[in-house]
């Protein structure tokens, strides 16, 4: 039977369609002769909703992105967060919004990103979220978004938008969107270079180029990043390429063309027990299962590939690895057909290609992807009042062909025999619609929805090798569709310059993705097709202060019920995650960001954010032997996602005399302790660690413009803390059926990465 939230939002698509329609604003339009466009204000103290055509030398317009009205939105711009420090990940650079959970993935830069908790349990995709970058999606259509080819050099600022976002960005975006804004030309405005080098042989040397030329704009950048790592068996190299160009023949018509290139390989260490992390946390010693000291993880590997005996083998001796890449080049057109209507077209190809023989198993594919998006934009009237509407038609799709091999040791990363083979396509194909109305010069009123439908349709093949007999395989037939609808209404009060009230209340959801229906609950390839949509309903009241220039602060309160939640866990060492829903859940809490320019040269930032997730309706079966057991898991907290987190930094920076853009900065950033397991018998403990950056910014004479200087010492007290930590299944035991406890949780295997631990970097970029 459907929800009621399917029921309440289907009987009202077609109303809402129509009255968010930019043909029903022409309409209302042409009966009126007002045609103020809007200027709002939004959270974070960005422009809010319509904004104007551009003028005739502006290369590109404003997008549908840039802050809309209602959205629970945080900008995090380059000022004492790129420009003047090495930042090594986009993880430094997400870490000043509320509402944000970064965790280590599986690579230098695979950071796993979680918004509002949504994805805190994932340690290598993100997942619940959609990201872009200048607008175009960089999230495939399996819902799989991953940072390695994100360099935090190129971005002149990342929109981080908190809350259920479906209504806007269609699939996957229960937890929000991020949008990635690369630096224009006119902002690079020639060349500039750069190299960060630190601790651990990291070494990054990137370059700039950028500028106008009379209907041309253009942006290059390109890095090259590598380093030992901290952990054994953790060296890596990177290398990015990231352009922007747009042509502007006509002020009416705009082409964009984006391309991105990513290569990326790095060896992986092991992660370990919780227990084996207090012992060896940086796991030295490791080289042989052998020699292995004390603390060190092995992996048990077939030693013929298919059955029979296993060895242990440490990460070295198992050559755990990751050598991926990730292209995609999209193009879009942006006509005005007069002053007041913008109507877009894109296409975008992304190729995702990966070659990972890392633990027990080894996965290769190619995953090619499309994505399409026509939207119209129209700012005018509506019954007399100032009015933006946005209607929108999304298609994307992805072919997934990925092979799963057994691992065998020694001597390089050796395959085994096949294990499984997957062929499936995954498509998604929906409309959205969004009325931006200004009800007075304090009021404006939102309303949007979409509509959308999935499937997934393809086939797995696992093989089993017996010791007496043949191959055997099975095939299972994957053909699920799923349709789905999200509301979202809000409101925003504009007391006077320096109080703004809003609230919001929106859905999301996220489908399965062919990942998830391929693994089962035993963690490894086969048919888990029973998965359902995850769908949430959330809450927003917030209020925006800024009493002063350069004062401003930032309060929201949130709560969102969620039915069949998608949790992903592993069942044990070297197993694969597999993923299950949930049936109820609620996640609640708060997000707090303040900005305070206190005295000249004087500045604090923090972003806080409480997040309290429990289970309210879930019960989990184990089996252990012939025995199976049913816990009931309702009013436990969800693993994986730290109640309290903060980002506090403050900094001085001389304005003026001879020590001008000499600046400096002390950050502290905690993190508390979280479960790792449904039964919430094992927790990972927090963390508090602190920063110090010093930097030197100076404008120049002749051929050079200016010239960064930068420095840190990350870890100031050399805390030992865990940078992710993987979620662990409960087991009972065969012979009694009673629930294991804590001590067999803490040995298990295949969890945690320890966080970097005190570490030097430095650099410096001049600009021409």
């Amino acid at each position: 039977m459907p929800s009621p939230l399917r029921r309440l939002s289907r009987g009202r698509t077609l109303a809402l369609l129509l009255a968010a329609s930019p043909f029903a604003i022409a309409t209302a339009q042409a009966q009126s002769t007002n045609l103020e466009e809007i200027s709002v204000v939004a959270e974070g103290g960005g422009a809010g909703a319509a904004s104007p055509p551009p003028p005739a030398n502006q290369a590109a317009a404003p997008t549908p992105l840039d802050r809309p009205v209602g959205e629970i939105v945080t900008s995090v711009g380059r000022e004492g967060v790129i420009d003047n420090r090495p930042a090594t990940t986009v993880a430094d650079i997400l870490r000043n919004s509320p509402g944000v959970t970064v965790r280590q993935g599986n690579g230098p830069r695979d950071v796993v990103v979680s918004i509002r908790g949504n994805n805190a349990r994932a340690t290598g995709v993100s997942r619940n979220m959609v990201v872009l970058e200048d607008g175009f999606p960089v999230t495939q259509a399996d819902g799989a978004s991953r940072f390695d080819l994100v360099d935090p050099r190129a971005y002149s600022r990342i929109d981080v938008f908190r809350g259920p976002q479906s209504a806007y960005f269609g699939n996957f975006a229960t937890g929000g969107a991020l949008n990635f804004v690369t630096r224009r030309g006119s902002e690079i405005n020639g060349v500039e270079i750069g190299s960060d080098a630190g601790s651990n042989g990291y070494l990054n040397n990137y370059a700039a180029f950028g500028g106008v030329s009379g209907p041309f704009e253009y942006s290059l950048f390109t890095s090259d990043t590598r380093g030992n790592g901290f952990i054994e068996h953790n060296s890596f190299n990177t290398q990015t390429i990231n352009f922007l160009g747009t042509y502007t023949p006509e002020p009416e018509d705009r082409f964009t063309l984006k391309i991105i290139n990513n290569e990326v390989f790095t060896l992986l260490p092991a992660r370990s027990s919780l227990n084996q992390f207090a012992i060896n946390p940086f796991q030295r010693g490791c080289l042989t299962a052998a020699t292995a000291a004390p603390g060190c993880t092995t992996f048990n590997l077939l030693l013929n590939g298919r059955n029979g005996a296993t060895v242990p083998v440490t990460a070295t001796e198992g050559a755990f690895m990751r050598g991926d890449r990730r292209t995609i080049i999209g193009g879009r057109w942006e006509h005005d057909f007069d002053a007041f209507t913008t109507w877009r077209t894109q296409l975008v190809f992304d190729d995702r290609s990966i070659n990972q023989p890392f633990y027990t198993s080894s996965s290769r594919g190619d995953f090619p992807g499309l994505n399409f998006l026509t939207d119209v934009t129209r700012r005018g009237d509506l019954f007399g009042l100032p009015a933006t509407g946005y209607v929108a038609l999304a298609f994307n799709t992805l072919d997934s062909h990925q092979l799963t091999y057994n691992r065998m040791p020694y001597f390089g990363p050796r395959l085994g025999a096949l294990t499984a083979d997957l062929d499936a396509t995954q498509s998604n194909f929906g409309g959205r619609a969004r009325l931006e109305l200004q009800l007075s010069d304090q009021w404006t009123a939102v309303a949007g929805i979409s509509a959308e439908n999935t499937t997934i349709t393809g086939r797995n093949i696992t093989y089993a090798y017996p010791t007496v007999g043949g191959i055997t395989s099975t095939r299972a037939t994957i053909d699920r569709s799923f349709l789905n609808v999200a509301p979202e209404l809000s409101l925003l009060y504009r007391l006077d310059e320096a109080w703004q009230f809003r609230g919001r209340v929106a859905a999301g959801y996220a489908t399965p993705s062919v990942s998830n229906l391929a693994v089962t609950s035993a963690g490894v390839p086969g048919n888990n097709s029973g998965l359902q949509t995850q769908e949430n309903l959330g809450f927003d009241l917030g209020t925006d202060w800024t009493p002063l220039p350069g004062v401003k602060f930032s309060l929201t309160g949130f709560y969102e019920f969620f039915r069949n939640e998608l949790v992903t866990q592993s069942p044990g060492a070297g197993l694969l995650s597999y993923t299950f829903n949930a049936p109820a859940s609620e996640h609640r809490g708060i997000e707090l960001g303040a900005d305070w320019a206190f005295a000249p040269g004087w500045r604090a930032t923090a972003a806080y954010t409480f997040d309290d997730q429990v289970y309210t309706n879930y019960t989990e079966q184990l089996s252990a032997g012939g025995l199976t057991r049913r816990f009931d898991r309702a009013g436990n907290h969800i693993p994986g996602v730290p109640a309290n987190q903060l980002l506090a930094r403050i900094g001085y920076d001389q304005p003026t005399g001879p020590l001008a853009g000499l600046g400096g900065y002390v950050e502290t950033v905690f993190q508390d302790g979280f479960y790792l397991d449904n039964a919430n018998l094992l927790r990972a403990p927090g963390y508090a660690i602190v920063n110090l950056n010093l930097h030197y910014t100076t404008e120049l004479t002749g051929y050079a413009k200016r010239l960064n200087l930068f420095f840190e010492v990350r870890n100031i007290f050399d805390r030992t803390y865990i940078a992710s930590a993987q979620n662990l299944a409960d087991t009972i035991s065969g012979a009694t059926g009673l629930q294991n406890g804590a001590n067999v949780l803490a040995n298990t295997t295949g969890s945690v990465f320890a966080g970097a631990p005190r570490n030097f970097i430095g650099g410096m970029k001049l600009s021409f």
